[in-house]
């Protein structure tokens, strides 16, 4: 139970941010599905645009703190690997 009107508007805060980040992470992890079924299907131009889209998302995310900057670079770096050896 909230007793302060602090207390509350933190919870609000805390819950349309919580919703906001979840929203964020959903559309990264469906925008990463494209890109591996992308890679799967062979389909080079395909998975190059998607890849593009992905970095977007996860800089994004990045500069709005959801995920700290290592963790993007470490998830690009496995993201272009995927790509390169797709074209090798």
């Amino acid at each position: 139970m909230i007793k302060t009107d602090q207390a509350a508007k933190r919870h609000r805060q805390s819950e349309k941010r919580r919703m906001r980040n979840r929203m964020t992470k959903s559309t990264i992890l469906t925008a990463k599905k494209r890109f591996l079924s992308a890679v799967k299907e062979n389909d080079s131009k395909k998975a190059g645009s998607e890849l593009t889209f992905l970095i977007k998302l996860l800089d994004t995310s990045a500069g709005k703190g959801l995920f700290h900057k290592k963790t993007v670079a470490r998830k690009k770096s496995r993201l272009y690997k995927v790509l390169n050896s797709m074209t090798a």
